[in-house]
């Protein structure tokens, strides 16, 4: 599976996230040597009542249960977003081999933008990363969420 087609899926997740009222981005998880998805998740935080339910802690969690270990060692993350420090940390900590993301975040990102946690020293596993997949398609789906949240309440 190519990384766009990886991130169409993860375009997917974010879609039905955003239709829960969730802000929109979408995480695949999938094995790089057989193409096979191994989990999909949107963000939940809202609906789950926690904050740690970013798309890319649950599709971690989904696949480790999935797999029964909660090292994910060369699995490859697709997220439409640049990843944040807390879920860089989880990246880190599950060992992900690969991690692809959409559109950069320059406020909340933190793989080459503000802490760039896999550059720190106190970092113990660094995956392979690659920016921009289908970066404007994320971006549109993430600012086209927000424009609409904010004319529902001027509206109101």
């Amino acid at each position: 599976m190519t990384d766009a087609e990886a991130m169409a899926l993860a375009l997917d997740e974010a879609r039905a996230a955003a239709e829960r009222g969730e802000t929109p981005v979408g995480a695949v998880i999938l094995d790089p040597v057989t193409g096979e998805v191994i989990a999909r998740a949107g963000n939940g935080p809202i609906a789950a009542h926690d904050p740690t339910a970013h798309a890319e802690i649950a599709a971690m969690r989904l696949a480790a249960a999935k797999l029964e270990n909660y090292r994910l060692t060369d699995l490859t993350l697709v997220v439409t977003l640049e990843p944040c420090a807390m879920c860089a940390g989880a990246i880190s900590h599950a060992r992900i081999g690969r991690v692809v993301w959409g559109a950069d975040d320059p406020k909340g990102g933190a793989v080459v933008h503000g802490p760039k946690f896999f550059a720190q020293p106190t970092c113990h596993w660094r995956p392979e990363t690659t920016g921009g997949v289908m970066a404007q398609e994320s971006a549109d789906l993430l600012r086209g969420f927000f424009r609409a949240r904010r004319k529902a309440k001027s509206a109101s």
